[in-house]
């Protein structure tokens, strides 16, 4: 229950910070969507990099479903911890974007205008799910503690170098298409952007199975 609970409240606090950051910088900056962006990268990483070192222990932060998948995959959890991460992160994810409209008094329940669709957005949540993916598990291999800085920096410089400001997340996407702010998303193209992150984890995961059963090569014997 301590896992499932990190997992509510940490996805639901990544969401405040992402909403309610992109509510401020768009606020603050006048219309100016580079200094909203600016705003809206910097806070989301800042505030990843904390709750990953804080939750990490508790439940491995993940926050996101095609990570806990990723994660299953690699035996790290059980069927039924997996679901139950799910379930946790999606309505996390709602809690922390319904919490900043209520903070920032708008309406609670609303849905984005938003459009983001088309080949480009697409291809490019398919190669930001990859490369979030990627990261995580080379970090966890080659320098795990260094995990939680790694993926706050890829983050930040995902919204920059992305088209599609780096959702790679399938609970954040669903839970955006429920704000009519800066980070929103409409309802109707949050299927594009999760067939695209979800075919990215299958593509990791069926590069983690070749790997896995790969058979070692042995030294030759001397007669």
């Amino acid at each position: 229950m301590k896992a499932y609970l990190a997992e509510w409240i940490g996805t639901a606090m990544l969401l405040a910070v992402v909403t309610g950051s992109g509510l401020m910088g768009e606020t603050l900056g006048s219309g100016n969507a580079a200094v909203a962006l600016l705003g809206n990268s910097i806070a989301t990483g800042a505030g990843l990099y904390v709750l990953i070192v804080l939750l990490g222990p508790v439940s491995g932060a993940h926050f996101n479903p095609v990570v806990s998948l990723m994660s299953w995959r690699l035996g790290l959890l059980s069927a039924k911890t997996l679901l139950g991460y799910w379930i946790c992160q999606v309505c996390g994810a709602l809690t922390g974007v319904w919490l900043t409209h209520w903070m920032f008094n708008l309406p609670i329940i609303q849905a984005s205008m938003k459009i983001r669709t088309g080949q480009g957005v697409w291809v490019s949540e398919f190669l930001s799910t990859l490369v979030l993916l990627a990261v995580i598990r080379l970090g966890d291999t080659t320098a795990k503690e260094k995990v939680p800085m790694l993926v706050a920096m890829t983050v930040t410089a995902g919204y920059w170098f992305t088209s599609s400001t780096f959702f790679a997340n399938p609970a954040v996407t669903f839970a955006r298409s429920w704000t009519n702010t800066f980070v929103g998303i409409a309802p109707s193209d949050v299927l594009g952007f999760v067939v695209a992150q979800c075919l990215a984890v299958l593509l990791v995961m069926g590069f983690l199975a070749l790997v896995r059963n790969k058979p070692k090569l042995t030294a030759p014997t001397q007669d």
